[in-house]
Parts: C-alpha cells; sequence; structure tokens
C-alpha cells in the first residue's frame, strides 16, 4: 500500500468503493479537497458533488450526496447519504429528475410557502451532479 490510501465510500445500501487508490478529491462543505497517502487525520462534512479517485493513472468519477468523512492511517472512510459511480448513472433518469427538480423551482415561485424551495434545489443539484460525472450535456 506504498504511496496509497484505502478509500472506502459506503451508503445505507451497499459499499460503493473499496480499494487503494493513489488520490482521492472530495467535495467538502467548505470546497473541495484532495486527499493522498500519509495525509493527517481529518473529519470533513461533505456536500452534494462530484468525487474522484485516480488509481494506476485511471480517473474514476462518483456523484455523492452529501455525508462525512474520516481520514486517518492511510485509510478514508465516505459516509454518504447516496452514492453512485458515473457508469451506473441512467442518464434519462437523471434528466427526468433534472426538468422536474427545476418544474418545482418554477411553480415554488408561484405558489410560495406550499413547495419546499431548499428540498427542490437539492434535488436539482443531485441531478447536475449525476449528469456532470456521465459527462451528459445538460
Amino acid at each position: 500500500m506504498a504511496n496509497k490510501i484505502l478509500l472506502e465510500v459506503v451508503t445505507p445500501s451497499r459499499v460503493v468503493v473499496s480499494e487503494e487508490v493513489e488520490l482521492v478529491s472530495s467535495p467538502g462543505a467548505d470546497g473541495i479537497f484532495g486527499v493522498m497517502a500519509n495525509h493527517c487525520p481529518l473529519l470533513a462534512t461533505l456536500k452534494i458533488g462530484e468525487m474522484h479517485y485516480t488509481n494506476d493513472g485511471q480517473v474514476v468519477r462518483l456523484a455523492i450526496s452529501g455525508g462525512f468523512c474520516d481520514v486517518s492511517n492511510n485509510r478514508m472512510t465516505v459516509l454518504a447519504e447516496s452514492g453512485e459511480l458515473s457508469t451506473e448513472i441512467d442518464v434519462e433518469r437523471a434528466l427526468r429528475a433534472k426538468e422536474r427538480a427545476e418544474r418545482r423551482l418554477q411553480e415554488a415561485e408561484a405558489r410560495k410557502g406550499e413547495i419546499d424551495i431548499a428540498r427542490a434545489q437539492a434535488a436539482l443539484r443531485r441531478a447536475l451532479v449525476r449528469l456532470h460525472v456521465t459527462g451528459a450535456q445538460t
């Protein structure tokens, strides 16, 4: 495990990733941060966004929906509300989710107080991140 760190991304329903990697980039609540081997201990809150890691020159992209990460002893554990590898994302479904969220936000302006704007904005962010990590144009 020289110059590598064990990355584990876990959601309530499954283990998304469990492998030794060279570099991890994560969407922290205070901005994007990177983790490599021998990183100092870190506990961070994650927001909806793209996480990616590099292993043997290959970059793997994931969409995550918030959570927490713990870095210590050459191990990074991510507990996320949801997480999907870019290759697992159904682009058509993500496009429909984006369109639904955009409609709800438009309706929210007309029906103040009846629609949870923060929830609709979060749904839109999740859909946009899912589309982004697949490389789909929105």
